[in-house]
């Protein structure tokens, strides 16, 4: 495998940049630490309810997570989990509740990642994806998979442990291969999934399986969903996905055949196109760019070598 160098763009992936928070994980079993942290004036907490948190706009027109002094909270103990600190020494806390907070000011609205992971900066997008993954694991794994008991919270968020069998469960991150397609005409491969509206394309992904390295991944994938043969495999970055729990692997990789053939199960429509193609296929609406914050948004760009028009994103 060897890494692909981006000559085309400057843009950042999404939820990748430099957030400037230490998760600071050798605090998270120092119960003493993390009382004093929590009391501590400087710290900040976000509710965190159903995968959304609340945002809201600054004067000058920035988008920040809408966060609260500790003293200021909302009651909650067993899921209050420790993010990291950040280089002035403030920690921070998302609470999970059952719903968000209302706000006395009415400006303040709520939203997912996918939204708000375009509009928040790099430190609060960060603390918001962290915050997501924390919060859709715990919901999913309530109980112990050895013997079934119901399992408590640990490690300030990051361990559920069995007070009857002793097991110990951490956060579970899926790794998924995520790749554009290139034929010898330098040609990109698109797909559109069973669920999907008409004309929303995008990039090939799959779950990497057991025993299975991510380049054979990769190839297992597109020959599945496509029936199409891919030779070099090349790196291009990774990206976190709670949606629920996965690390998506960006890929470019190389077709040595271009029949397509697609499983109908995953797959419904598959086509090859060329800059000129994509991008009538764009101007006309015929095909939709993929939604920004995705990792698929940027492979395509790489390959297209300018951004993708945003007025259909989804």
């Amino acid at each position: 495998m060897t890494t692909w160098t981006d000559h085309t763009a400057d843009r950042p992936i999404s939820l990748t940049a430099p957030s400037g928070i230490d998760r600071a994980a050798h605090h998270r079993l120092d119960e003493a630490w993390l009382a004093a942290a929590w009391s501590h004036p400087s710290t900040r907490c976000f509710v965190v309810s159903g995968g959304q948190v609340l945002i809201d706009e600054t004067p000058d027109g920035a988008t920040e997570l809408v966060m609260t002094p500790s003293f200021e909270a909302p009651l909650t103990e067993a899921h209050r989990y420790f993010l990291g600190t950040d280089e002035d020494g403030t920690s921070y806390f998302a609470l999970q509740k059952d719903s968000l907070p209302g706000r006395m000011d009415q400006s303040a609205r709520p939203a997912g990642l996918r939204e708000a992971g375009l509009l928040l900066s790099p430190r609060d997008a960060g603390l918001m994806a962290h915050a997501v993954a924390l919060e859709n694991w715990q919901r999913l794994h309530r109980f112990c998979s050895r013997c079934g008991e119901r399992t408590v919270i640990a490690a300030a968020g990051h361990i559920r442990r069995c007070p009857a069998c002793g097991a110990e469960h951490y956060p579970r991150t899926d790794p998924a291969v995520i790749m554009a397609v290139t034929d010898e005409e330098d040609r990109i491969l698109l797909g559109r999934q069973v669920h999907w509206p008409e004309g929303r394309f995008s990039t090939l992904a799959g779950f990497v399986e057991p025993g299975e390295s991510i380049e054979q991944s990769v190839r297992r994938e597109v020959q599945e969903e496509v029936g199409v043969t891919v030779g070099p495999v090349e790196y291009v970055a990774s990206q976190p996905w709670p949606f629920p729990s996965s690390l998506m692997l960006g890929f470019m990789a190389h077709a040595t055949s271009t029949e397509i053939n697609v499983d109908g199960d995953e797959i419904h429509e598959a086509r090859w196109f060329s800059r000129e193609e994509l991008g009538a296929a764009f101007e006309s609406g015929e095909v939709l760019p993929p939604y920004g914050i995705s990792i698929a948004a940027r492979l395509i760009e790489l390959w297209y070598g300018r951004p993708l028009p945003t007025r259909s994103a989804f």
